[in-house]
This record gives C-alpha cells, sequence and structure tokens, in this order.
C-alpha cells in the first residue's frame, strides 16, 4: 500500500520541483528590477517632502516604496516559495524512506 502512495507522489514532487525552481529563478529577477523601483521611489518621496509637496502624497509614495522593498510584497512571495520548496522535499523524502 505504501508503494502505491510513493507512486502517486513521483509526478506532484516533480512538478512542485520544476515549478519552485521556476518562480525562484523568476523572483530572483523581479527581486532585482523591484529594489531598484524601490530606491527610486524612496528617493522620489524624500524629494516630494523636500520641495512641500503634499504630505499625502509624499505618504503615499513611500508606502508604495516600502511594498517594493525587499522588506514588503518581495518577503512574502519569498516565504510562499519556500513554502513550495519545502512542500517539495517533503514530497522527496517521502519517496526515498
Amino acid at each position: 500500500m505504501k508503494i502505491i502512495g510513493k507512486i502517486i507522489a513521483i509526478p506532484f514532487m516533480i512538478v512542485l520541483t520544476l515549478f519552485g525552481a521556476m518562480t525562484r529563478f523568476l523572483f530572483c529577477f523581479a527581486s532585482s528590477i523591484l529594489t531598484v523601483i524601490s530606491g527610486i521611489l524612496g528617493l522620489l518621496a524624500i524629494a516630494m517632502f523636500v520641495t512641500g509637496c503634499m504630505l499625502n502624497n509624499c505618504i503615499w509614495v513611500m508606502v508604495f516604496a516600502f511594498l517594493l522593498s525587499p522588506f514588503g510584497i518581495q518577503a512574502i512571495a519569498e516565504w510562499l516559495i519556500d513554502g513550495v520548496n519545502g512542500i517539495s522535499n517533503r514530497l522527496r523524502f517521502y519517496i526515498m524512506d
């Protein structure tokens, strides 16, 4: 009965491994671009504040810059990718056992 479970788990493990590798590659590429955009938006928000633009606009630009930074949406995406890789590794250990 255990061998049937392993046979069923093999395709899921392969798909999750490929999906994890593909999303990790895309994440690394997008992360570098989003970090640069975040820095530009942070500098823009500081410039808007110094020049006397409306404070409300400066805050929204800074919030958007934070969301694009490695501490915002990128951290959530990395956590999800690590979860997919963790499930793939658990399936791999189950198959090898």
